[in-house]
């Protein structure tokens, strides 16, 4: 992986799906000097074209996803403390006790419950749901809280961002990492005209790429994601679904997805003849853009690249970037395959 700065930069920015302006002013920043062709669809997806050294047999589209999971407010009590809604599928255990940042000014809160000392016996060694949790800013009443925030605000994890020993801890890996992938593959000499697709609202149900996927109107697809590592301490055999260090993952079938058999072969042939570590999920589960643009403008051909993620839809997830550049090499080289077919 080249530069290493920009992931960073992408994954501490701040975007919950619906809010992802933060982001799509990053990548348009990244790209605006390398694509012949920007334009930002009615929803806020970018969609780049980039002329190659031909022009290929199949339109293709790569496509990565702008936003995040996180939360957003929807009242503030009497006493200043917020209640909050989740944007996109989040784990009530990784909510309680974490730090966030509330609204466009990023101000500091903690998300609050009960304390231990005061729970019922019913209570105890219960993950409280997200209806008895507050979000607690520090104000006291809520014409205080007022003054700085509003319902509909976003709320982002407050997360460190650490680049250490092959691993990467932070925020929003998903999918900041795909957009990181395609921002430099766009940035590189390309063998074929390749169409990239920066979406919005994939966390709350693959929204942005199904637009995306009509205004292009793509014969093939590539999706770059990160997708659940569960090669964790209680998790064996099949239910590790994939593992950190044994590189890009390419997915035969998801909950959303059956990914094109053809591609699918394609996609470890090519890593298998160019030494790309390479592995499948184990078990058929999550899904991703694919479930959406697979089945636009009369259907189109489409494969997942994905980076396996430990603790995903959390405050820090965790990758290899040994994975990180098995994904980036054969998204590369997959990609100009699928034009010569």
């Amino acid at each position: 992986m080249k530069n290493m700065k920009l992931l960073e930069k992408l994954c501490t920015a701040h975007g919950i799906s619906g809010d992802e302006t933060q982001v799509r002013e990053i990548i348009l920043e990244e790209i605006k000097d390398y694509a012949d062709n920007i334009k930002i669809d009615s929803l806020g997806n970018i969609i780049a074209f980039k002329k190659g050294a031909a022009r290929p047999k199949r339109k293709l589209m790569l496509s990565a996803h702008m936003d995040e999971v996180g939360f957003i407010v929807t009242d503030i009590m009497s006493n200043g403390s917020l209640k909050f809604a989740c944007v996109g599928g989040i784990n009530d255990s990784a909510v309680f006790a974490k730090q966030v940042f509330v609204g466009k000014d990023r101000l500091p809160g903690v998300v609050s419950c009960k304390p231990v000392h005061l729970l019922k016996a019913d209570e105890k060694g219960k993950c409280p749901g997200t209806d008895a949790l507050t979000i607690d800013i520090g104000a006291e009443t809520r014409e205080q809280a007022l003054k700085y925030v509003s319902p509909g605000d976003s709320v982002v994890f407050d997360s460190i961002y650490e680049n250490k020993e092959g691993r990467i801890i932070s925020k929003a890996i998903d999918d900041r990492f795909g957009c990181f992938v395609l921002i430099e593959l766009l940035r590189s000499e390309l063998s074929y005209d390749m169409y990239f697709a920066f979406c919005v609202q994939e966390e709350v149900g693959l929204r942005g790429s199904a637009a995306a996927a009509y205004n292009i109107a793509p014969d093939s697809a590539i999706v770059i994601e990160a997708t659940t590592a569960a090669d964790v301490p209680g998790s064996e055999n099949e239910m590790k679904v994939c593992s950190l260090g044994k590189g890009a993952v390419v997915s035969f079938m998801d909950r959303a997805t059956i990914y094109d058999r053809e591609y699918y072969n394609l996609a470890m042939e090519t890593a298998k003849q160019n030494d790309i570590p390479a592995q499948t999920k184990t078990m058929i589960a999550g899904g991703n853009d694919a479930g959406a643009i697979h089945k636009a403008v009369g259907g189109v051909r489409t494969i997942a690249v994905s980076v396996p993620c430990r603790y995903l839809h959390a405050n820090a997830s965790m990758i290899s970037t040994g994975d990180a550049d098995a994904v980036a090499e054969l998204t590369a080289l997959l990609a100009e395959r699928i034009c010569e077919l």
